[in-house]
């Protein structure tokens, strides 16, 4: 690491973003108040939809994982094989673990605890659209939780393309293990859609910017990096404020519904992150790569459990309000997830199996802000 990387490292983060749980805040009251009193060009923006992928939040998405990135060297992709054992973890959390506790957590709080209140006939519908929910980890939003958290660019791109391969085979089969649904319909309009939307276009644009920038020297691209910065933050408070414009007559109409069925969910994020973040620390994993691991962990693949929840169940069905409340609720999650894992840092990198003298202690050289 330079010295230019180790300034960056230690900086704090800048007075925005550490106010950014108060404007999250102001953005989800913001979209649920615009929905209710303006819903009109709300309702026309969600229907700007291909393969049930939302195209201004796709838009607003690449503004936010584009800078990230842009800071990818393929050329030293191959040392992202230090970090085999978080690919490992995250690998073991995001297909063996995370699918079956949702379904244990599904079963449990909308049955028992919430049994009472929440209709019986809808309890199968619910318990359906949640385990569809976290039957595949996250895309898109994951690269910029990665940038929240510093992590390693290579290993977060590496991370999402095996779980997209493995999607592939696994999708189908996980969600009729655990919904007892034998003929599962794969969207495989959205699965394809989501995979060049959130990753080959963005890759395209960042790589081909990134090479017209280093032509003109390393300094004009950390320039062009460090200008970028506060755009990424303000598109997904932007994304925020679309997403529960979108969903705001739904959380009128429902709000103790949706809070009933955002428990699971919460439980199901920490369990899941937090077991790959310990799992990596005790592994001796480095930070850079054990942030993003136990983010990509706990992340839902939302776009993808809406179109599954739609062709499988139908549009008013209970397990497609199921999967909307998973949209709601990912991204306040997820940024509170980022929030312990910066916060912990010190902490983590305290591990006795990050103590060998030939392991860098802070972080891998392509761990960059």
């Amino acid at each position: 690491m330079n010295e230019a990387e180790s300034r960056d490292a230690a900086a704090p983060l800048p007075r925005f973003e550490r106010w950014l749980t108060l404007w999250v805040a102001a953005c989800i009251v913001a979209g649920v108040a615009l929905g209710r009193v303006a819903p009109a060009p709300f309702h026309w923006l969600a229907g700007l939809e291909f393969a049930h992928v939302n195209l201004p939040v796709c838009l607003l998405i690449w503004a936010m994982i584009v800078p990230m990135l842009m800071r990818i060297d393929f050329s030293a992709l191959s040392a992202v094989r230090v970090h085999w054992r978080g690919i490992g973890v995250t690998l073991a959390v995001n297909w063996a673990v995370k699918p079956f506790s949702m379904a244990l957590l599904a079963w449990l709080f909308v049955r028992h605890v919430f049994g009472t209140w929440l209709p019986a006939e809808s309890h199968d519908g619910y318990i359906a659209g949640l385990i569809l929910l976290a039957a595949a980890p996250c895309t898109a939003m994951v690269f910029v939780w990665s940038q929240l958290v510093r992590g390693d660019p290579a290993f977060t791109l590496s991370q999402v393309a095996l779980n997209d391969a493995i999607m592939i085979v696994a999708f189908a089969p996980l969600v009729a293990l655990l919904t007892g649904v034998a003929a599962v319909t794969v969207p495989w309009a959205t699965l394809i859609a989501s995979v060049v939307l959130y990753i080959v276009v963005p890759l395209a644009i960042a790589q081909f910017a990134r090479a017209r920038l280093l032509g003109r020297g390393p300094l004009v691209l950390e320039r062009a990096l460090d200008a970028l910065k506060p755009v990424g933050i303000s598109a997904l408070l932007a994304t925020l404020v679309l997403l529960f414009a979108f969903q705001g007559e739904a959380i009128l109409a429902s709000p103790w519904v949706i809070a009933m069925l955002a428990v699971p969910i919460a439980l199901q994020v920490a369990l899941n992150a937090g077991i790959a973040y310990l799992a990596n620390r005790r592994l001796g994993v480095m930070h850079c790569a054990a942030g993003p691991s136990a983010l990509i962990g706990a992340s839902n693949f939302f776009e993808l459990a809406v179109a599954a929840a739609i062709s499988l169940f139908g549009l008013g069905s209970p397990a497609a309000l199921a999967t909307v409340v998973g949209v709601l609720v990912e991204v306040p999650l997820m940024l509170a997830v980022a929030a312990i894992v910066n916060r912990t840092r010190d902490w983590y990198e305290r591990s006795p199996a990050l103590a060998d003298p030939g392991r860098p202690r802070r972080r891998h050289a392509a761990d960059r802000r």
